[in-house]
């Protein structure tokens, strides 16, 4: 029976959820990767080694900037592309700039050349991954659901007890609310949710709980 894992790793002054899905097969795929220092990109590569692992696809949720510090030195690294949705090319090519007015230095990511939509499955070693489009806290935002391992991994959509904030470019809270109704409160409760900060969740526990939807 093949076991779908989820390794999160927390990164950055943002305390961004950086995540590697892999399974038995030992394929995997890394997620947002956060890594803004040196050592927080050999903490993921370290990991990825240690378990034998073989990265074959890098893919961005959405594109601001916590979550792509490190895409260039990974895709570098693994000899990978970037894959995202088309709507955030001009978040990732403005990120540099963004990141500035944090006072934070940040290369620029090489461009997404692979574009997924909502619909798409994303497929590697044993495991398939569904894709459902939740802009609102960005525009081209992607969420990734396994319905095998029971878990979806969903970026800023969705937090413990919150939502994405919607004050950054492009944001809009209305269909942030919309997106979440119709693409992640239709899922399965036990679902395990997996944000782009802090701790896990579960669908149901957001559906009776979030103070966004009661």
């Amino acid at each position: 029976m093949n076991t779908t894992k989820v390794k999160k790793f927390t990164f950055s002054p943002f305390h961004e959820n950086t995540y590697v899905v892999y399974d038995d097969s030992k394929e995997c795929i890394i997620f947002d990767p956060g890594t803004y220092t040196d050592v927080e990109f050999q903490t993921l590569t370290d990991f990825i080694n240690k378990e034998r692992l073989k990265p074959v696809k890098l893919i961005n949720t959405h594109c601001h900037v916590d979550h792509m510090f490190g895409n260039t030195k990974v895709a570098k690294e693994f000899g990978l592309t970037l894959a995202a949705n088309e709507k955030e090319v001009f978040i990732l090519e403005n990120a540099p700039e963004w990141g500035s007015k944090y006072g934070l230095v940040v290369e620029p990511s090489l461009p997404i050349t692979e574009f997924l939509n909502g619909g798409d499955e994303v497929k590697f070693g044993n495991t398939t991954l569904s894709l459902r489009f939740t802009p609102g806290h960005s525009p081209g935002s992607l969420s990734f659901y396994c319905e095998a391992a029971n878990f979806v991994l969903v970026g800023d959509a969705l937090f413990q007890g919150s939502i994405g904030r919607v004050d950054l470019p492009m944001g809009d809270y209305d269909t942030l609310i919309d997106s979440i109704k119709k693409e992640l409160f239709t899922l399965p409760e036990e679902t395990v949710v997996f944000s782009g900060h802090g701790d896990e969740t579960t669908i149901g526990i957001e559906k009776r709980t979030n103070p966004f939807f009661k």
